[in-house]
């Protein structure tokens, strides 16, 4: 899965969740290089989301998680995410690991301006620093994720700015402490097509900057292609709670091995498609 000599920064072994006794997610496994972005893709349901989320530690308490999800924090060697106290957890979670979630008008607080949201993630990890000091992170994280006139639209609240500049606030608040995975979950949905090439980009320019690993959530192939386009990234296509196929992005177009892959690359529309067949149908099996 990584090629010899590289570090994966995540690996994910045998993990299976379930809730009221029914499991969703079977058994799968799947590594990430620092550096290199893996995509998981697969249609809504397919069990994307509670992989992410069981990676945070954020499911609720009714789920049933098991197998392991190995984090290399620096020269510490791996440590198990799902095994960690939930204080040690609390203190990784947004210092070392770091979460984008798809809907950023629910993911903010609707009554707190934005710059103090922003603080209210550097203060956990960062307690010491002074007010100053917290100030100038959080206009520097707006900054970094092209908010024009942080001074004074860190006074704002979500309400007042667009679905994408929500978006930026997002990934700024993730961010802003410098992790070294970054989970970026549906961050492109409900935005337009003009919006989601800038919020890829600025995705891609991050990571070049900071070095940033990442486990980058979609169903959008299209999206995907753009996010995974590095060399030695990789694609993991779900379905049904199951990991069907694995490759490097460019393999994975040029030659699915998976039915449901070829499926799911049938099932998007191009200039090529023929008008007069119906495009691929998801649920048919084989």
């Amino acid at each position: 899965m990584i090629g010899s000599g590289a570090q994966p920064i995540l690996r994910v072994e045998g993990l299976s969740i379930g809730f009221g006794g029914r499991e969703v997610v079977h058994g799968i496994g799947f590594e990430i290089a620092a550096g290199q972005t893996l995509g998981l893709v697969g249609e809504s349901g397919s069990g994307k989301s509670v992989t992410a989320l069981a990676a945070m530690r954020l499911l609720p308490a009714e789920a049933s998680v098991s197998g392991r999800i190995l984090f290399t924090a620096g020269d510490a060697g791996a440590v198990d995410l799902l095994a960690l106290p939930e204080r040690e957890m609390r203190r990784r979670r947004g210092s070392d690991v770091a979460m984008v979630f798809q809907e950023p008008m629910t993911a903010l607080n609707p009554v707190m301006r934005v710059g103090a949201q922003i603080a209210e993630a550097v203060c956990a990890h960062q307690p010491g620093l002074s007010s100053k000091a917290v100030d100038r992170l959080v206009l520097d994280a707006m900054r970094e994720v092209a908010l024009a006139e942080p001074e004074r639209r860190a006074r704002d609240y979500p309400h007042q700015f667009s679905g994408g500049q929500r978006q930026r606030i997002l990934i700024a608040m993730a961010i802003v402490n410098r992790p070294r995975l970054l989970i970026a979950d549906e961050p492109t949905t409900a935005l337009d097509v003009t919006v989601q090439a800038q919020i890829l980009a600025l995705l891609k320019e991050l990571r070049r900057t900071h070095g940033l690993s990442m486990l980058f959530i979609s169903h959008d192939l299209a999206v995907m292609a753009e996010a995974c386009d590095q060399p030695g990234d990789r694609i993991a296509v779900m379905q049904h709670g199951r990991i069907v196929e694995q490759a490097e992005t460019r393999e994975l177009f040029a030659r699915p091995q998976h039915a449901y892959t070829r499926r799911l690359l049938a099932s998007a529309p191009t200039m090529a498609s023929d008008r007069t067949r119906p495009l691929a149908w998801l649920a048919k099996e084989g």
